[in-house]
């Protein structure tokens, strides 16, 4: 009898802890990868503790090829990735935020080759690409379920005239209030900037002040914005560096750049990502090749960075980071060594430390937490 009992509160104690609603510390944790030889890896989809730093696998998605950035729209119910290949697609799903599943809904064309960066604005009217390849850039109307129609409008980059360097566009991000796309272009040094009308059938136009230009050869890559939204920070993948701009209505001007490198350093760099911390103290960059590592600068009230640091150990080509919305944890994406690693992140010097958790995924690129239901 007594041993009855025990058996039915140990079960009524377990079901209690399953049942609990989310207590806002547990998150998805949403992974693109590049395609394995044996094609058993996709979009993997895990929850992670924001509290405590520990994961658990909850789903994930095969039959894309390549689907090695993802975006995920502000309602959380639809889900968008590229097939980075040569003739690229966008692929559309439907969410789960409570489950973790994915749904596939449809696949059209990128408008371009090789795109490596994919955006949906809030409203989720449109999804933006880049093609790296093609040096093009696509707007792509959203139908009601969250499919993508096949409506897309392209805008190709032109050669640089002083140089004849092909484009390479490597992100499209949407300004903090969502009327204006600021397009990385690597191959052309310049930020392209389009102003966004979803009423109207064509819905990017040049804005005003249509580009910046950075130095020659820098190789514009990925670009964030300040919580505040009144600053902007972009990543030079050749030039190893960070330029930071003034940024309002369209309109960025320059007004520093900063290293990433230390004095001694000799080797080959391939700067690749970039994050501020969720309350705007601190900003992030990787870069990979010999460099590899995760380089720290602290952030004046006035947007002007500083040196902070850099964490070099277990980083291995972070082509792909992220820090969760807690500010707790900084996630970098090994690319080359099949791992993720979770590092504990002070928050008063923005430094990290590793905590020996990590998560292994071949080929992981891209990193985005979203909230669960």
């Amino acid at each position: 009898m007594r041993t009855t009992v025990l058996y039915t509160l140990l079960f009524l104690l377990c079901s209690c802890a399953i049942a609990q609603p989310n207590n806002g510390e547990t998150y998805n944790l949403v992974v693109g990868t590049y395609t394995n030889k044996e094609k058993t890896n996709g979009i993997h989809v895990y929850s992670f503790n924001t509290k405590t730093g520990q994961s658990s696998f909850r789903s994930k998605t095969l039959g894309i090829r390549n689907p090695s950035y993802l975006a995920v729209s502000k309602d959380r119910k639809n889900l968008y990735s590229v097939s980075e290949v040569e003739n690229g697609t966008i692929q559309s799903f439907a969410f789960n935020a409570h489950t973790g599943e994915l749904n596939f809904l449809n696949s059209v064309s990128s408008g371009g080759d090789g795109p490596c960066y994919v955006s949906v604005d809030d409203n989720k009217e449109l999804v933006f690409a880049a093609n790296y390849d093609s040096g093009s850039i696509a707007a792509i109307r959203v139908e009601k379920d969250g499919s993508l129609d096949t409506d897309i409008q392209k805008i190709q980059h032109e050669e640089s005239s002083d140089s004849n360097a092909k484009p390479h566009a490597h992100a499209v991000v949407l300004s903090p209030d969502g009327h204006y796309l600021l397009a990385a272009d690597l191959g052309i040094d310049q930020v392209k900037i389009y102003e966004i009308n979803p009423a109207s059938p064509q819905a990017l136009y040049p804005a005003k002040v249509s580009s910046v230009s950075v130095s020659k050869g820098g190789g514009p890559r990925h670009l964030t914005f300040h919580p505040n939204g009144k600053y902007a920070y972009l990543i030079l993948e050749m030039g190893a560096s960070i330029v930071g701009f003034d940024y309002k209505d369209g309109i960025l001007e320059t007004k520093q750049t900063i290293t990433m490198l230390s004095p001694e350093f000799k080797g080959t760099v391939e700067a690749a990502d970039i994050h501020v911390s969720p309350d705007g103290k601190f900003l992030y960059g990787s870069n990979r090749a010999e460099a590899n590592e995760i380089v720290i600068y602290s952030i004046a009230k006035n947007g002007i960075l500083k040196y902070a640091g850099r964490q070099t150990t277990n980083i291995n080509t972070p082509r792909n980071f992220v820090i969760d919305p807690s500010g707790n944890f900084l996630l970098v994406a090994n690319s080359a060594s099949n791992e993720i690693i979770i590092f504990k992140r002070d928050k008063k010097s923005g430094l990290l430390s590793p905590g020996g958790q990590k998560i292994m995924v071949d080929k992981p690129v891209c990193l985005k937490f979203v909230a669960i239901d």
